[in-house]
């Protein structure tokens, strides 16, 4: 009767054993693919190019400087250079995206505070790719990349920038929405 009991405990235990063991690979076996869409697939918009509003001419920055402003959900870069000539760019520099309204303007250029990149006012094109220590580091690993240039204009006390109206929504058309967003709801609608 002992040898039974004993037979039976070690075919039980061998039992569980084999059980987790199968219980932990089939959660590793492949299984049907399901489409795992992340995009909202909301219709996108033709691009609509506009002047909006960027910053207060009030608060246009003294010449050999830049200041930053949002224009159309865009960051947006608003240099002045030694002239008083007033230009707007992408305000997120390459490679690392720090902030270029930080930047040095001069000689018809802005360079990035951090590396050393210098853009050019009128085009947004590279001048010099990240030429200070740590830039060579960290540039050394991209390739040489621009940043965008907007038209700009001055209208009363407001400075313009023409941006397309509808990037933002256009970008945020392929955004990942969960089971809930920020407002509580997958379609991104509010309560």
């Amino acid at each position: 009767n002992n040898s039974f009991k004993s037979l039976y405990t070690i075919f039980t235990m061998k039992l569980a054993v084999i059980a987790t063991l199968a219980a932990g690979a089939s959660a590793f076996a492949p299984t049907a693919q399901v489409s795992r869409s992340t995009a909202l697939n909301a219709k996108k918009s033709p691009a609509k190019l506009q002047y909006v509003p960027c910053i207060s001419t009030d608060d246009l920055p003294a010449p050999g400087s830049a200041t930053s402003g949002v224009a159309g959900g865009l960051a947006i870069c608003i240099a002045v250079d030694e002239k008083g000539s007033v230009y707007a760019l992408g305000d997120k520099c390459p490679p690392v995206n720090q902030p270029l309204s930080f930047g040095k303007v001069e000689g018809g250029s802005i360079s990035d505070p951090v590396l050393g990149t210098k853009f050019d006012l009128k085009t947004g094109e590279v001048n010099s790719w990240c030429p200070s220590g740590l830039g060579k580091l960290i540039g050394g690993i991209f390739d040489p990349v621009g940043v965008p240039v907007y038209p700009v204009q001055a209208k009363g006390k407001t400075v313009n920038v023409q941006v397309d109206v509808n990037y933002k929504a256009n970008f945020e058309a392929d955004y990942w929405s969960g089971i809930l967003d920020a407002q509580g709801k997958s379609n991104g609608k509010y309560y």
